[in-house]
């Protein structure tokens, strides 16, 4: 089983209404949620830590993982507030604001989280859940505690205004990147990472200098790449798609990515870390056919493997 950990919330997307002003619409999501649904979706085995309301909007995010296959086993349930993510589309591309404080996912510690099951072989860890106490920390002791004999792929997904202190933010990711094995970034995430970088390649060499065994770097419409420790480079081009808006669009290519290198027997500690390019090569496409699919309609809503034949 791969297990997603991070947040589960509500995207507040606006519509119009028939008054002509925009109103916002809930929608299920949240970086790492929508990374598990994915994977579901896409006939992986998976599941949730993540803390989730008891509330309406809890219910219905439990309601999204069962619909899609994710094991719910891990959640920890709680009598606090969802966190809300109010999106803001131009041109199709999403920015959000955050409200976040006191709630279900923002407040879960480290021993509200059970010992991981022995069915878990691989982690995955990213979004805003890295960036706020407690649950960052949470996060970061599950991986310091769960990490060493399973695969691991990260996704930090940086939202610099959600960051309260950039110090201990950056010192967080610098520890847990030096436990993962896959590392991915946008174009955009890199160059907040690594300011000092002269390029992407030089950035991404940087990145697994920290110790991941593969860097993926995805440049939206115009693909991605990834950078293995090897040396090797490898690409792969957006796929064509008419895009409604980016909601979900990374998130979607993590699922894609691990889906794929869990297809191909690839997704152990040990096979992880010496991937071959074709490998590495074959789940990034993957990844970008998964996302094209999701960019295609409305919210974070990925695609079922039946779709992708």
């Amino acid at each position: 089983m791969i297990l997603c950990c991070g947040e589960a919330l509500i995207d507040m997307i606006p519509e119009p209404t028939e008054s002509g002003r925009a109103g916002f619409v809930p929608h299920v999501g949240g970086a790492v949620f929508n990374t598990a649904v994915g994977l579901g979706r896409l006939g992986a085995e998976v599941g949730l830590l993540s803390g989730v309301s008891e509330d309406q909007f809890g219910v219905q995010l439990v309601e999204r993982l069962a619909e899609s296959q994710v094991d719910t086993t891990a959640l920890v349930r709680a009598d606090r507030p969802t966190t809300m993510a109010f999106v803001h589309l131009k041109d199709g591309h999403a920015s959000y604001t955050f409200y976040d404080e006191n709630t279900a996912g923002r407040m879960i510690a480290p021993q509200d989280v059970a010992a991981v099951s022995d069915r878990v072989t691989a982690l995955f860890f990213g979004g805003i859940s890295l960036a706020v106490e407690p649950c960052a920390d949470t996060y970061a002791d599950v991986l310091a505690r769960e990490g060493a004999n399973r695969a691991v792929m990260m996704d930090p997904n940086i939202r610099p205004g959600f960051i309260r202190n950039e110090a201990v933010y950056r010192a967080r990711l610098s520890k847990m990147f030096a436990q993962a094995d896959v590392v991915k970034v946008s174009d955009e995430d890199l160059a907040w990472l690594i300011p000092d970088g002269a390029d992407l390649a030089d950035c991404a060499a940087k990145l697994i200098a920290q110790g991941p065994a593969l860097v993926i770097v995805t440049r939206g419409g115009d693909g991605a790449d990834g950078y293995l420790a090897s040396g090797d480079l490898v690409t792969v081009a957006a796929e064509k798609a008419e895009v409604v808006d980016t909601v979900g669009a990374g998130d979607t290519f993590n699922a894609g990515v691990l889906a794929k290198l869990d297809q191909l027997g690839a997704l152990t500690k040990d096979r992880v870390r010496n991937l071959t390019p074709e490998e590495a090569e074959a789940a990034l496409a993957f990844g970008a056919k998964v996302a094209a699919v999701t960019v295609s309609r409305a919210g974070a809503n990925p695609p079922w493997a039946r779709e992708l034949a």
